[in-house]
């Protein structure tokens, strides 16, 4: 079996995979789809993490596995699994992007959503709740979550998400992505593509690909497929994590 690990988005958490994980282990992968450092299960802690800690905790989760493992990254999970893949190259086998964020080295999240002519994110960032300190961000319309994260997903699923919803640290927007070519760039990669998202707008993924060109695969769906279209990703994740050991 393939090692397979479940990255989330932001705002979500290691739940958000609750479809899929259980398809990939049924083609007989190892899953592991965790919340990471003071996300899901952890909130209530109210730490903040950062992109580092949160790279580190995934890398060492792939190196204890022996085998290398396939990293799967949705949304921001992308720079999270990216900088997984420069610490401990050794450890990941693949990068797998699902409509997620793929930086070039030394460049930030928040400079990639500068540069999306649907400008769909900004929007949506003026419905977000600061906490007091500034430090993390929650969202707390349900009606704008729907509009951006859910459009192809059944109402009740989109409802049991937004209520399990996580503060989201605000740093991670102006933290610069360290990558090599030596260490990260030799990590295979490929690109799940959502035509129909509304968060990560279909144009500036196609960018994120033409600026590091890798394989991709395409869904016409919302920017939540382990929730619209659970079958047809897990088909696509077993395909590119390859033959069963």
């Amino acid at each position: 079996m393939s090692r397979i690990i479940l990255v989330h988005g932001a705002w979500h958490g290691g739940w958000s995979w609750e479809l899929i994980k259980p398809l990939l282990e049924g083609q007989g992968h190892e899953v592991l789809a965790p919340d990471l450092p003071g996300i899901g299960a952890d909130a209530a802690s109210g730490h903040v993490a950062t992109l580092d800690e949160w790279a580190m905790f995934i890398a060492g989760m792939a190196g204890a596995g022996g085998e290398p493992a396939t990293l799967v990254g949705h949304s921001r999970g992308g720079i999270v699994i990216s900088r997984a893949a420069e610490l401990a190259p050794h450890a990941v086998s693949k990068l797998v992007y699902v409509a997620g964020v793929m930086p070039l080295p030394g460049e930030t999240m928040g400079a990639l959503f500068k540069n999306d002519p649907n400008g769909s994110m900004a929007q949506f960032r003026h419905t977000l709740t600061l906490s007091e300190d500034g430090r993390t961000s929650r969202c707390t319309d349900r009606d704008a979550a729907r509009a951006t994260f859910y459009t192809r997903t059944p109402p009740d699923l989109a409802d049991q998400a937004f209520a399990r919803l996580s503060p989201e640290p605000t740093g991670l927007n102006a933290a610069p992505l360290v990558l090599t070519p030596e260490r990260y760039g030799r990590i295979p990669r490929h690109y799940i593509l959502c035509e129909q998202d509304e968060t990560i707008h279909p144009g500036l993924q196609r960018a994120m690909i033409a600026a590091q060109p890798c394989p991709i695969s395409t869904l016409d769906t919302d920017h939540s497929p382990f929730y619209s279209t659970p079958d047809e990703l897990a088909r696509m994740i077993d395909a590119v994590a390859g033959p069963k050991k």
